[in-house]
């Protein structure tokens, strides 16, 4: 076994690792966190495979942007950061995903053996160019990759916009200028506030 084998196994076990604590984990931002471990080893996966282009916009696009985009989104809704059993699902949903998601895998696992055995298959260097996806991303799917952008940019102006529609117009206008509380009646030189 090749030193890059080894490495792929061990970023191959850590992406698995993460992703499932990914979804297991009871505080929310801890999940957001183990997602970023995961999508961060996967991109090593790829950089192992040759593909360094597609590492690189693993890096930028998950990492940089979705995961930030979802711990944003975290903060405008002011989840809650302690485990909270409000929020967790009944063992059986727990049950019935833990048995979808081994199905799937033993699935997987079966159709990559049916299909592959014991051939081994050679990584092909050219496939992961920067030449071959900038002329894929910039010639025909530019027009979807714009649309994208400008839809995960929708979104956040409305999550600011959801997030500012439930507070207190009174609230923040007596607001201090500090952006502290608004000042209480010993505050004010006259008394208090009618």
């Amino acid at each position: 076994m090749s030193g890059l084998e080894l490495i792929f196994i061990g970023l191959a076990v850590l992406t698995g690792g993460s992703g499932l604590l990914a979804v297991t984990s009871p505080r929310v931002v801890h999940c957001a966190l183990w997602l970023v471990v995961c999508l961060g080893s996967l991109a090593g996966v790829y950089l192992v495979l040759g593909a360094e282009i597609v590492a690189l916009v693993q890096l930028l696009v998950y990492v940089g942007a979705v995961v930030v985009l979802v711990i944003f989104a975290l903060m405008l809704t002011r989840a809650p950061i302690a485990a909270s059993r409000r929020l967790d699902a009944p063992p059986g949903q727990r049950y019935a995903a833990a048995l979808s998601g081994i199905a799937l895998a033993a699935v997987l696992a079966g159709t990559l053996l049916y299909a592959l055995g014991d051939d081994t298959v050679a990584v092909q260097q050219g496939q992961g160019s920067a030449a071959g996806i900038g002329t894929a991303v910039f010639g025909a799917w530019v027009l979807p990759f714009e649309l994208l952008s400008v839809l995960l940019l929708a979104a956040l102006i409305a999550a600011l916009a959801i997030s500012r529609a439930g507070a207190d117009p009174e609230v923040r206008l007596n607001s201090g200028r500090d952006g502290g509380p608004p000042p209480g009646p010993a505050a004010h030189p006259d008394g208090p506030v009618q």
